[in-house]
């Protein structure tokens, strides 16, 4: 689904698309996060994401698609952090007490993968895939031209970019 048309963010508009929609939108996402507390939460989100993008929907009947457009990528959002989440507590599980971290760097450890996560997520689709390849499955550079069909000048160029992006999480 392409963005909606939109306008530059005028207030006496986002004050009328929150009245109208915020009740609606968090029903809607309550619906989609199974009853889940947290729907008031992502709906709040949703007109942060509004007045921080500071446009608004080109008609005022677009109200509600502009809002799920915004909500669907928070909610995408949402469940990824949720997965991150669920994977580094099964982790921690498998560890032995004795190699277990505090809570203070549990809590560090768990921040840095989500930016992480975060920077994968802007990774072009077949950089990221390549990385992966890499660090994660542990191919060589010329496993990974193998798998893919790339070239090896190709695979380094992406692993290049992808080490740069790396960087620029710390």
């Amino acid at each position: 689904m392409s963005a909606p048309d939109v306008n530059p963010l005028d207030f006496p508009a986002f004050e009328r698309l929150y009245r109208d929609h915020h009740g609606w939108l968090r029903t809607w996402l309550h619906g989609r996060m199974g009853g889940s507390a947290e729907a008031a939460d992502l709906a709040h989100d949703t007109f942060v994401r509004v007045l921080s993008t500071r446009r608004m929907p080109a008609m005022p009947e677009d109200g509600r698609r502009f809002l799920t457009h915004i909500a669907k990528g928070l909610l995408i959002d949402h469940w990824r952090r949720q997965d991150l989440e669920q994977a580094w507590l099964e982790t921690l599980a498998a560890l032995p007490e004795a190699m277990a971290p505090s809570p203070e760097t549990q809590a560090l450890l768990l921040e840095a993968l989500h930016r992480i996560d975060a920077m994968l997520q802007t990774l072009p689709a077949r950089t990221r895939r390549v990385f992966m390849l890499s660090q994660f499955d542990g191919l060589t550079y010329a496993q990974i031209a193998a798998e893919t069909g790339l070239s090896l000048p190709t695979v380094k160029r992406h692993m290049r970019s992808a080490f740069l992006a790396c960087l620029s999480v710390g």
